[in-house]
């Protein structure tokens, strides 16, 4: 039996944000179809160390591929130990027979499908014409949302950027204007990076409201991306309350996503929430309705992206000849 072993940097080699774009857009559509299976990510947590770790397991029928990732959070990482917050590894299984295909590491595919998602929650729910993007956060995330939002907006003329760390931000701006080829600005506050932008795509841990109604405009889209646990939340819930709210997966967001404050609070129910983004890419339910609905993507981060991403790999490595047998 043959296992193909790929590297992080390999795969980071292998994978376009353009591919990954594809990718997820594809797993959306038969999430959406109903044409997959994916049981709730189990947690183990380990607060002591203000950390955890997610086992996320699907199959996507009409690839016929197989998966589970083992992935870890643990905010402080960077500043503890020097490594990324987020560290992921990626089996995949041959589902007529069980035998395992690959094993991959997965904490830049894991990235690179966060964004990608985020790509797929605008191509579908942003104004058209969007030209300013405002990002909360400067770390690896906010990369991948930047290159997606690059991708999929073809009118962008602007990214502004926030971090708590300044100099986090200006270089993050630096190096991705220079990579990206579009005006990247670091702000010294929130609300200049939110205020008047078209889309925001919030990347933060925080577990109290960091971005606030007043400061968003009609029109605008949000890709909450940081809340992915039991008690995160990034977003004022009033925002919540006046905008047209979209999910990646209902059950899983209700535990752990953008909407599992304010729904525990009482304060927004399962009826505010129109429908998961994999039924707006089916056809089956619509996205925005009018250039002045405020849109919100709750991500959370769902295995079947993992999956469709990683076959793409899987099937580039083995054309090229990448990675080891």
């Amino acid at each position: 039996m043959r296992v193909l072993f790929l590297r992080d940097d390999e795969v980071r080699e292998l994978l376009t944000m353009r591919e990954a774009i594809e990718a997820v857009e594809a797993a959306y559509r038969e999430k959406g179809l109903s044409r997959v299976q994916m049981p709730p990510k189990s947690y183990l947590y380990f607060t002591k160390y203000d950390g955890d770790l997610r086992v996320m397991p699907s199959y996507i029928e009409s690839l016929e591929v197989a998966g589970v990732k083992v992935v870890n959070s643990h905010p402080l990482n960077p500043e503890r130990y020097g490594l990324p917050t987020v560290i992921a590894l990626l089996v995949l299984v041959n589902p007529p027979d069980g035998r395992p295909l690959c094993v991959m590491g997965a904490t830049w595919l894991t990235a690179m499908r966060t964004g990608a998602g985020s790509g797929v929650a605008t191509k579908y729910l942003a104004r058209k014409g969007s030209a300013v993007v405002g990002i909360v956060g400067a770390g690896t995330q906010a990369r991948t949302q930047a290159m997606a939002m690059v991708e999929v907006l073809r009118e962008l003329r602007e990214i502004r950027v926030y971090d708590r760390k300044p100099e986090v931000a200006r270089r993050f701006a630096e190096e991705m204007a220079r990579i990206l080829g579009v005006e990247i600005r670091p702000v010294p506050n929130i609300e200049e990076c939110v205020k008047g932008a078209d889309v925001v795509c919030t990347t933060t841990p925080s577990r109290s409201p960091v971005v606030m109604r007043d400061w968003i405009s009609p029109g605008t889209h949000i890709n909450a991306i940081g809340a992915d646990a039991p008690g995160k939340q990034e977003l004022d819930p009033a925002i919540l309350k006046s905008a047209t709210i979209f999910v990646d997966d209902l059950e899983q967001a209700s535990h752990s996503g953008e909407i599992n404050v304010p729904l525990r609070q009482g304060i927004i129910s399962l009826s505010d929430v129109r429908g998961e983004i994999g039924e707006v890419v089916a056809g089956k339910k619509p996205g925005r309705t009018s250039d002045a609905e405020i849109t919100v993507y709750d991500s959370t981060g769902l295995s079947i992206l993992d999956v469709a991403t990683g076959e793409l790999v899987l099937r580039k490595a083995e054309r090229e000849g990448v990675g080891l047998w």
